[in-house]
């Protein structure tokens, strides 16, 4: 499983790629997003299922937001499982479970710890005595 995300270049949206490994799909013929960006609709966002048996889909949210979802799959009827990589859980308010979460919040740049300049190496030149004149006599 996994939430891989990109972000516009106005930092405005965020487009979420939400994948379901073959392992965790377990051998469904369907497997549907479900969440608060869809009102819990268990039958409007299905994921594409791949040669692999792994399931994927993509959607695009507003950034700087927290969403819950949770994947819903065919098999024995209804079985609901959560993001093992999601970006955080919270207890569902109607189930004895928790919602996975997937944060759209625009990463804050790195600052780069500029480098001070190389300090110079300091110049120990001992001056010479400068050479007494010899006058002839």
């Amino acid at each position: 499983m996994s939430l891989k995300k990109s972000f516009s270049s106005d930092g405005k949206k965020c487009t979420v790629e939400f994948c379901v490994n073959s392992n965790a799909a377990a051998g469904a013929e369907k497997v549907y997003l479900v969440g608060e960006f869809n009102s819990w609709d268990e039958k409007s966002l299905p994921m594409k299922k791949s040669p692999d048996g792994s399931f994927k889909l993509k959607k695009e949210f507003e950034t700087n937001k927290k969403y819950q979802f949770r994947y819903l799959l065919d098999v024995n009827g209804k079985t609901w499982i959560n993001d093992w990589k999601a970006d955080e859980y919270v207890r569902s308010e109607l189930a004895n479970d928790d919602n996975s979460v997937v944060d759209t919040s625009v990463p804050k740049a790195s600052k780069t710890a500029k480098k001070p300049a190389p300090k110079s190496a300091a110049k120990t030149s001992a001056k010479k005595p400068a050479a007494k004149k010899t006058t002839k006599k």
